[in-house]
């Protein structure tokens, strides 16, 4: 290109200069190198002259500035202005305007300046100003007397560097310089280049940090410096380039309706400790729209991160501004920190509180590390050669010792990569430690694209490191060697590729290869140039391509692929072969593949990585499952080739094209689909992170990813990958490809690589087109049935196939099951053999060379000869091999070729419909493995299964063992499929024995409980004859045998609550256990529902199977029959018989044509949701009912069990649906249940068996119950008969439904060992009686006490209950249960024994259901015992606490106390309990009375005590008794009657103010009064608070003292006042006062001077007129109110002012935690700006600082006035302060448990790591043996809370050392104040009720309790709303620290306004940083008229 420069020189006196001048244009396209403006002329640059100069340069695009650089002899130019024109283009003229000095003398001493271009002659480009700070550390020797030069770089080019300057001394220690630099604009900056040169006597330099306020832009950045900038100081540079920190904000809009939003969104981050934050950063260019995410780039100009909390909002200023925010998610590059903020709530003035601004708080738990990259600058050099440059894409790649950067796009502009230019870039890549070698490659292959390059050069901007690379060769395909990849520095590979002699085995696609070695790889090759072959990859042909590379080390991998595209592309290859250039072939490392490398063929994949020559070749590979989701969203589809990169621990795959998925949804990509393919590679190990991208081709390349899930079955471990962004050029931040990390690993069953090597028979129609599956059988289990395909046609005549194959390691192979289904045409297979290859651990013999012991020279020259033989010895070494197992067969598998071996009789019953036409199928167990699944086809019958007929199979199979079980099922096909099988014998030819498998139930949808499948056990000869001998009861009942050895399985099935999600397909299902599955289930008879799997629905299965072991996973499938499509919600499955419950949760689709495709899923349990029971066990109850007129029901029937000790069953309806209750209870039938109930013990003491009453005649004539259940040691089980004989009926007898029975005698059968039953009836003697119970309902005499709802009881005894019955008949009322009347009712039922409880309720029904109940009496009439139940309360959903029923209970309290060992530990004092529960229940004082004339509690002595009181549930604290003795002063006047208040404080807690009961007598003057208080736990007593109110005739007092003692541990406390309290008497005129604790003549606490300074914040209008007040808080309690008055200063509280406030003779706190600070909001400006309080404790020489920066005001910041600050000390805790560590090691109690060994153990505190600790395990001092517990001590710094440990025993390699657990305890030398004090915002919920006149107009105040401490009284408000109204919900956020948990409120008002009385129905606080709500109800009024006319109340939780 050519330009034309002119230059115009000013005006101006000495203009001129001689020097020589140099120009750079900067245009869009780049930079010129810097250009001489030569002039032959020697009166160029002269004053008033104008200069033209013609300069060729490459084109640079628009220009956009010149520089001008001014060298040569002090020569001062002043330049008016600069024309260039481009003359290809005459009409681009730019016109630079200057008019300033270029000179170091004149003007502002630059000589370089930028100049901004402009097409308008007549505009005049402003320049931008910078004002720079620059701050010198505070510190010894940190100032410069050196030149400091800076550069500033933005987005637009930098300033040049640029010298600080001014008039004054520049740069001394602690002070901060100013400087202006003039320069175009630069937009937004990115770094800067500061440093000096080293002048001077003291040149080193502490630099804190550069502030740059960018005038122009508005824009203020702060770059963090804070090093040294000297030779012999840090690192010795005195040049740094330094960042602008950058974070990424991701802002997820919810996926609800109407969540997007077209207001301005802002958002603010806090730093960590809220100490600085972001400022408002407004996030522009945002969509918010439903469902999506918003990824932002923020620069901001401190490194906050990690940060402490977001505040995010927005300005509510467009139509629908209401916004719903997901989550906000902030990664920052610098730390590699990614926190996630989750929301989740409405930003909207119409929608929950109204709020458009919200703070959020981190979920720490999902933080991730990413890998941080480091900055590199990159130069490139093109040659000085014609035709040099390249417009190509260009791409590096660069390989360290500690791995590889990924491949590197270098943005190429027009200009880059010219002729001899010199380009430089800014890359980053993660540490890879030293450089090795680069690899740099272009794409394009037509002819002008070629590139010669010179070099390269790398420099790591933090540490300088630089490397250069030489290359100075082309990458052009028609120069050189024709590659366009270079490796720099190269060796050569050659490299042979052999394809396949198969019909149609070569390819037209393009090649590419990988060599992988040690020490890295070749990168991806196209093999363009073959050596030997004009037309490559033809079938049979041996190509030869030389790579050039960098020595690889030993090579141990290839990959080759191809790019699919071109028809007939697939590729048969045989074989890869590999040597280094210059040797021979023979050492040729041979890669073996034979295999097609085809869409269409074998697995379908293209590229494939290839192991050198072997045994075994694909095991050594590791199959990655990807599987990805695309969004759901509108256009999330993409037709771009999607590629990933998986980086693991041992290395990363190549970036890899997914061309082929293993579900094959024809269309990848699709909206809400999942593709799945498979990567093999090499073991990477644990997964890290994952690249993912598109290559942007395509009509719709925009793609929105969902997520990515990896799963590694060769590992067990499954990887989540959440992404959920777009990966679009047009969308969120452009990128096409991302980093992703997993947010969660879960195990998975782990499975390894078979490889199972078939050959079909060279024989006539030796092949098969069946489908054939095969099943491994090992010493450990089986594996799955495993489906033998590909996408080739397998099993031809003659050939070999070869499957890799995930499956169960299952040990040592003895046999595999191999069969096909039969299906296709000519489905007869001729098998020859079978090889199943696996690796395995072996020990192998290894080749090692013999080290030579030192040897005298002569003798060595003699030996030489024979030592040359012996230099090597072999080695027995432990190592991984390839284990074959060789299976021969050569025979047919064909439906017409059969023998058999096992013979089968199957008995179908003799009832009516008991035959079937449906297929059969049995699957025989033995002690070695079973048949697997076979069907029954030819029997000795033509008509199979008929009724009453005996069918007789053969079976093939290898031998067995003993047989264990059968599985027997039918598929339910041809009408009338329902089967009654009678049993099934098998006779075993061998030894022939008979085994026999009684069965006895239909296998039937609609009959007995609706399953097809039957698992049958073998009994015993003799049960099966039990029935033949008595001809009545001819049928043997053996289904409780079967029951108890057989696990049965409760499925519920939730159809997902979506549209269509229902499905009319066959469902199946298989459980897999651990030691074996169920077999294919197929789901047809629901017990819920006649029609199944419908729309959010759960159905419910029973599945019986026999010794399957744990579950560990189940499949279900459907058949894809009708409308098919099923969204799968979840399983459930409860087996009683192991007492557990599992959940598998699925989520997901099983359609064709939705999700993945897939219709059959395998679902594994959330441990989570895992419920553990104690397991129930079989009983069989026959239920007789009497052969009398309408015997019969159709009731639902319940029964309830009970055994001893109130042991008793769950209540259990013996019929499940109405179809079952139709068919059983018939008028003189038998009906027998197996059930599964809880284990009531070995005896049955009674049961409770009844009706609901329903259906069409419910009453029931019950003859009697018989209950059978198995004994516990051996054979034989025992019959309980419960004889009844009366109805149950609401119109016979009694009315009653409900009756309970017991035993009368019970039969027991026992196998004897001759092989006979032996029968044995004995009759019950010792039967509970049954007693009458009495019982009156008192209501109580209070207005609308009476009620009409029915009224329920039922009483607990200890020897059971009675069951709920409903009291209906009253004998003294036929109105019951009104106002003041007592009515009686009669319980019948079996003795309970001591009555301890009753529960009573009602069911609400009716108009006037409200009961006031006021207590019930029990009279047992047979033993003439009272029990009496206090209620007094409402049993009413309205009212006091809402509840309908009522459980008065007394029960028994075992305690123990233990008096201690120290002195004066024992009392003779009667002690006293009180037990308090979990809603402050509490019992009356349990007095602990001593038997045997014990005098009292010894010490060391351990007494137990039984006590009766009331049940408070969950035991929450025991109180401990006081005794506290108030002497008063013996001075005139001395006593008072005001009201005294007490408050005391202890070393673990303080107690809430405590009233003094001023009965007429006390605090008298010279009295000594004593009280009982009851006060919690919180000894050694440290202080006391007394506060006196003021009230009453005598309002003075003076106090002499207060005693206390603990009566407990007798332990006495003395606080001596002796002074007045009093307003008007004594010195201190003070109504409060604290008195420190004396024991045992020693002061607990000390008198100490506090000094709080008040630092107020330097903000405009932060001072304050207002009162201020504080609170102190420490580990000795608080110091009371402290007004802020007294002041060093006369106006307190100014802005930017320290107020000096004096506390003298305040009983110090210890450690301080907090304060609390609040003003009252008087005076003109009470809005106050606190930056932080300082409290000085004298005595401690201690300063604690709480840092604020906040606001207390009503109209800034969140409009509170009362703060609490945590101190900052306590992050900072002293190093030096020893801790003592206690250890325990719990040895477990297995075999091998123990270890002989010493151990080592490193503790990990958050605060730092302690030395190695040994624990000597010595033979004197044996440790770590089996089952012991070891304790060890040890003293180390304080390393605050243990995060984790390190733990090393002994050195050996395999030590079996089972440590069942550690604890530790330490004890610090001082307590320190370690509990977490962080600001949270509280969630304050208010409702009030809804009842006339609820509002109230007063001020609400709130003081909330916890276990941290409590809030202070807080005022709830807000501006501009009328708060408290009628049924009206108020939200309030408050600011607190964090308070732990919460323990009550106190609400309370003012009693102000109009109308003050409320009615407040509950409050509910929410705890924003964790998301805990706790709700504490009160339905109560505040109203001085009403109720207790309290206006303050206490409220404590609801759980």
């Amino acid at each position: 290109m050519l330009y034309e420069v002119v230059t115009i020189t000013g005006d101006v006196k000495g203009a001129g200069t001689d020097a020589n001048v140099f120009v750079t244009l900067f245009g869009d396209f780049g930079v010129t190198p810097k250009v001489h403006l030569a002039s032959k002329s020697r009166t160029a640059f002269e004053k008033n002259k104008t200069d033209v100069f013609r300069i060729k340069t490459h084109n640079v695009g628009p220009l956009k500035k010149i520089e001008h650089d001014n060298t040569g002899m002090n020569a001062s130019w002043f330049l008016d202005r600069v024309v260039v024109t481009d003359m290809n283009r005459p009409h681009l003229r730019f016109y630079f305007a200057c008019n300033n000095w270029l000179s170091r003398e004149e003007g502002d001493n630059l000589f370089v300046r930028d100049l901004l271009g402009s097409l308008n002659p007549m505009d005049v480009p402003k320049l931008n100003k910078y004002i720079v700070s620059v701050f010198t550390a505070d510190m010894k020797g940190s100032g410069t007397d050196a030149d400091v030069f800076l550069n500033i770089f933005g987005e637009n080019g930098d300033t040049g560097e640029r010298r600080l300057d001014s008039d004054k001394d520049n740069f001394e220690r602690g002070s901060e310089d100013k400087f202006t630099i003039e320069s175009p604009n630069l937009g937004r900056l990115r770094k800067i280049t500061i440093g000096h040169n080293n002048r001077g006597s003291s040149a080193g330099w502490f630099l804190d940090k550069v502030a740059i306020d960018d005038m122009g832009n508005k824009e203020v950045y702060e770059f963090p410096v804070n090093r040294w900038f000297a030779m012999d100081e840090d690192d010795g540079k005195i040049q740094r380039d330094v960042l602008v920190g950058s974070i990424q904000p991701m802002v997820m809009t919810g996926d609800v309706r109407g969540a997007g939003t077209n207001s301005k969104i802002h958002m603010v981050m806090h730093g960590t400790k809220g100490l600085k934050n972001s400022g408002k950063i407004f996030l522009e260019g945002g969509a918010f729209e439903r469902g999506l995410i918003d990824i932002f780039n923020v620069e901001i100009c401190e490194l906050i991160s990690p940060l402490s909390r977001v505040t995010i909002g927005h300005d509510n200023g467009a139509v629908g501004a209401g916004w719903y925010c997901e989550k906000v998610v902030i990664y920052c590059p610098f730390t590699g920190t990614e926190q996630t903020f989750p929301c989740g709530m409405w930003l909207d003035e119409d929608e929950g509180d109204g709020l458009i601004e919200r703070e959020l708080y981190e979920m720490v738990s999902l933080r991730q590390k990413k890998q941080k990259k480091f900055p590199w600058s990159l130069w490139i050099w093109t040659s000085d050669v014609k035709g040099a440059g390249t417009d190509a894409q260009v791409f590096l790649q660069i390989y360290g010792e500690k791995g590889k950067s990924d491949e590197i796009k270098l943005e190429n502009n027009s200009d880059s990569f010219e002729q001899a230019q010199l380009d430089k870039f800014v890359i980053e890549m993660p540490d890879i430690g030293r450089l090795l070698k680069l690899r740099i490659w272009h794409e394009k292959r037509h002819p002008f694209s070629g590139w010669h390059l010179a070099r390269v050069t790398l420099l790591k901007t933090l540490t300088m490191e630089k490397y250069s690379f030489q290359c100075g060769r082309w990458l052009d395909i028609n120069e050189d060697d024709n590659e366009i990849t270079r490796e720099l520095p190269a060796t050569g590979y050659r490299v042979t590729i052999c394809t396949g002699n198969v019909s149609g085995s070569g390819t037209d696609a393009s090649v590419f290869l990988n060599i992988i070695g040690d020490l890295g790889d070749t990168g991806e090759r196209l093999m363009i140039m073959s050596k030997n072959n004009v037309n490559k990859f033809e079938k049979g042909n041996h190509d030869e391509f030389l790579i050039e590379a960098v020595y690889l080390g030993q090579v141990h991998r290839v990959r080759v692929g191809h790019d699919g595209r071109g028809g007939g592309c697939g590729w048969f290859l045989d074989k890869v072969m590999v040597r280094e250039e210059g040797q021979p072939e023979t050492m040729a490392i041979e890669f073996p593949c034979f295999r097609w490398l085809d869409r269409n063929e074998d697995d379908g994949q293209i590229v494939r990585e290839l192991v050198p020559a072997g045994d075994g070749l694909r095991l050594f590979n590791v199959g990655y499952h990807i599987a990805i989701k695309t969004g759901s969203v509108n256009g999330a589809s993409s037709d771009s080739r999607v590629f990933v990169k998986l980086y693991g621990e041992k290395g990363d795959t190549n970036k890899t094209i997914l061309a082929v998925s293993d579900n094959d949804l024809r269309n990848y990509f699709e909206t809400g689909r999942t593709d799945i393919f498979i990567l093999d590679t090499f073991d990477i190990g644990q997964i890290n992170r994952l690249l993912i991208g598109h290559t942007n081709e395509g009509l719709r390349a925009g793609w929105f990813l969902d997520s990515v899930q990896i799963s590694v079955p060769v590992h067990g471990l499954e990887y989540m990958f959440p992404c959920h962004r777009w990966l679009c050029k047009d969308e969120a931040d452009g990128k096409v490809e991302v980093e992703i990390y997993p947010s969660e690993i879960l195990d998975i069953e782990k499975l390894i690589n078979y490889e199972v090597t078939v050959d079909t028979g060279d024989v006539r129609a030796g092949g098969t087109n069946a489908n054939v599956f095969c099943q491994i059988y090992g010493d450990e289990g089986k594996t799955e049935v495993l489906a033998l395909k590909s996408r080739s046609n397998n099993f031809e005549r003659g050939t070999t196939e070869i499957f890799k194959i995930e499956a169960l390691d299952v040990g040592k192979i003895y046999k595999i099951r191999i069969y096909h289904d039969g299906k296709g045409i000519g489905d007869g297979w001729y098998l020859e053999t079978v090889d199943i290859k696996r690796q395995t651990m072996a020990m192998v013999q290894v080749e090692v060379k013999k080290e030579e012991p030192k040897k005298d020279k002569k003798k060595d020259k003699k030996k030489k000869k024979k030592e040359e033989e012996e230099e090597v010895e072999f080695v027995e070494v432990l190592q991984e091999v390839v284990e074959t197992f060789n299976f021969p067969c050569n025979r047919w598998l064909a439906r017409d070729e059969e023998d058999g071996e096992i013979v089968v009789h199957v008995f179908t019953g003799t009832m009516w419909g008991a035959g079937t036409d449906a297929n059969v199928y049995i699957d025989i167990y033995g002690e070695i493995g079973d048949t697997g699944e076979r069907r029954l086809r030819k029997s000795n019958n033509l008509n199979k299964f008929e009724k009453g007929q005996e069918d007789v199979f053969n079976i093939t199979a290898v031998d067995l063992g003993m047989l264990k079980k059968l599985r027997i099922r039918h598929d339910n096909s041809q009408a009338g499929a329902g089967w009654f099988l009678d049993r099934v014998e098998i006779v075993d030819n061998k030894d022939d024995s008979t085994y026999f498998f009684p069965c006895k139930r239909w296998l039937a949808i609609d009959e007995d409980d609706g399953q097809l499948a039957r698992e049958l056990v073998p009994v015993d000869e003799a049960f099966m004859r039990k029935g033949d001998d008595d001809e009545e009861d001819s049928e043997a009942t053996l289904g409780l045998e079967q029951k108890a050895m057989s696990t049965t399985y409760t499925i519920r099935i939730k159809t997902g609550d979506k549209k269509y999600a229902g499905t009319d397909a066959n469902v199946f299902m298989i459980l897999y256990g651990i030691k074996d599955d169920t077999g294919i289930i197929n789901l047809k008879a629901s017990k819920t529902h006649k029609n199944k799997f419908e729309q959010g629905m759960t159905d419910e299965f029973i599945v019986e199977a026999v010794d399957i072991g744990p579950l560990k996973k189940l499949r279900i499938g459907h058949d894809n029959c009708g409308s098919a499509g099923w969204f799968l919600d979840w399983v459930e499955i409860d087996a009683p018989s192991l007492g557990q419950k599992l959940r598998f949760p699925c989520g997901r689709w099983l359609d064709k044509g939705e999700d993945d495709g897939a219709i059959i899923r395998d679902l594994f349990p959330n441990s989570l949701q895992t419920e553990l029971y104690t397991p129930f066990v079989p009983y069989e109850i026959k239920i007789f009912t009497t052969d009398v007129f309408g015997a019969g029901t159709d009731a639902d029937v319940f029964i309830v069990l009970y055994g001893r000790n109130a042991v008793c069953t769950q209540q259990k309806s013996l019929c499940v649906n109405k179809r079952e209750r139709r068919m059983y209870f018939e008028r003189g039938v038998e009906d027998m249940f197996i059930v599964e109930l809880e284990d009531v013990g070995d005896v049955i003491e009674k049961i409770r068996i009844g009706h609901d009453n329903r259906g069409v005649n419910p009453g029931w004539h019950l003859d009697r119950v018989e209950i059978r259940r198995l004994l516990r040691k051996g054979k034989g089980s025992e019959t309980v008969i419960f004889p009844c004989e009366r109805w149950l009926a609401k119109s016979e007898d009694d009315g009653e439904t409900v009756t309970e029975l017991v035993p009368s005698d019970i039969i027991t059968e026992k196998l004897s060992r001759d092989g006979n039953l032996k029968v044995t009836e004995v009759e019950v003697e010792d039967a509970l009686e049954t007693h009458t119970y009495k019982v009156s309902v008192m209501t109580g005499d209070v207005y609308g006490a009476g009620t009409d709802a029915n009224v329920f009881l039922t009483i607990y005894g200890d020897l059971g209950d009675t069951g709920e019955r409903k009291l209906s008949k009253s004998e003294t009322n036929s109105n019951k249960f009104e106002r003041g009347s007592v009515d009686k009712f009669t319980i019948e039922a079996v003795d309970l024994g001591q009555v301890f409880r009753i529960k009573i309720r009602h069911d609400n029904s009716l108009v006037s259901a409200d009961w006031y109940l006021d207590q019930v009496e029990v009279v047992d009439e047979d033993t003439e015992e009272v029990f009496l139940f206090l209620c007094e309360r409402w049993l009413s959903r309205k009212r006091e606490d809402r509840l309908s029923c009522s459980s008065c209970a007394v029960i028994p309290y075992h305690i123990t106390i233990c008096t201690g060992l120290e002195r004066d530990a024992s009392t003779t004092s009667r002690a006293y309990v009180i037990i308090v529960g979990s809603n402050h229940t509490q019992t009356d004082r349990l007095w602990l009375d001593l038997l045997d004339g014990k005098q009292g509690f010894e010490a060391g002595s351990l007494e137990s005590f039984e006590c009766r009181g009331s049940d408070v549930e969950e035991i929450k604290k025991v109180e401990i008794i006081y005794e506290v003795t108030v002497v008063t002063g013996d001075v005139q006047n001395a006593g008072t009657d005001t009201l005294i208040y007490m408050s005391v404080f202890g070393a673990n807690g303080s107690t809430e103010e405590m009233l003094l009961q001023k009965n007429e007598d006390r605090f008298e003057r010279g009295q000594e009064d004593t009280f009982n208080m009851e006060i919690d736990d919180i000894a050694p007593l440290r202080k006391m608070r007394l506060r006196i109110d003021g009230s009453g005739s005598r309002p003075d007092w003076f106090l002499d003292k207060v005693i206390t003692r603990n009566l407990t541990t007798e332990e006495l406390s003395v606080f001596t006042y002796e002074e007045w309290l009093s307003r008007t008497r004594g010195p201190k005129r003070t109504m409060i006062c604290e008195m420190g604790a004396v024991v045992d003549e020693e002061m607990m606490v000390e008198l100490t001077t506090y000094i709080i300074q008040v630092k107020t914040s330097d903000v405009a209008g932060a001072g304050t007129d207002a009162n201020v007040w504080t609170v102190i808080f420490g580990e000795n309690g608080d110091s009371g109110t402290l007004a802020l008055k007294e002041c060093n200063k006369s106006n307190k509280f100014e802005r930017k002012q320290v107020d000096t406030f004096h506390f003298s003779d305040i009983l110090s706190l210890g450690e301080l935690s907090k304060v609390r600070v609040w003003h009252d909001n008087t005076g003109l400006a009470p809005g106050w700006h606190l930056e932080y309080i300082d409290v000085k404790d004298e005595i401690m020489d201690k300063t604690f600082r709480f840092p604020c920066d906040r606001w207390l005001a009503k109209n800034d910041d969140d409009g509170q006035i009362m703060r609490e600050l945590a101190c900052a000390n306590n992050d900072y805790l002293d190093l030096n302060e020893k801790t003592k560590y206690e250890i325990c090691i719990t040895t477990g109690d297995t075999d091998e448990a123990e270890t002989k060994e010493n151990a080592w153990i490193v503790l990990e505190g958050k605060k730092g790591r302690s030395k190695e600790f040994v624990m000597e395990n010595s033979s004197k001092k044996k440790r770590f043996l089996r089952g012991n517990v070891d304790r060890f001590e040890f003293s180390s710094k304080n390393l605050g809370d243990i995060a984790g440990i390190c733990l090393v025993i002994g050195y050996c390699s395999v030590i079996h050392f089972y440590i069942h657990s550690i604890y530790f305890s330490f004890y610090h030398t001082h307590n320190i104040c370690s509990r977490s004090l962080v600001p949270v915002k509280y969630e304050i919920i208010v409702i009030t009720g809804d009842e006339k006149g609820a509002g109230t107009d007063a001020n609400v105040f709130i003081t909330i309790y916890g276990s941290n401490g409590d809030s202070g009284r807080r005022q709830l408000r807000q501006k501009f709303r009328n708060l408290f109204e009628r049924e009206q919900t108020d939200r309030f956020l408050l600011e607190m620290l964090d308070m732990g948990e919460l323990q009550k409120v106190r609400i309370e008002h003012d009693n102000s306004g109009l109308n003050p009385g409320w009615l407040l129905d509950r409050v509910e606080v929410t705890n924003t940083a964790n998301g805990v709500t706790t709700i504490f109800l009160c339905g109560k009024w505040l109203d001085i008229k009403r109720a207790d006319r309290q206006i303050a109340r206490v409220l404590h939780p609801k759980y």
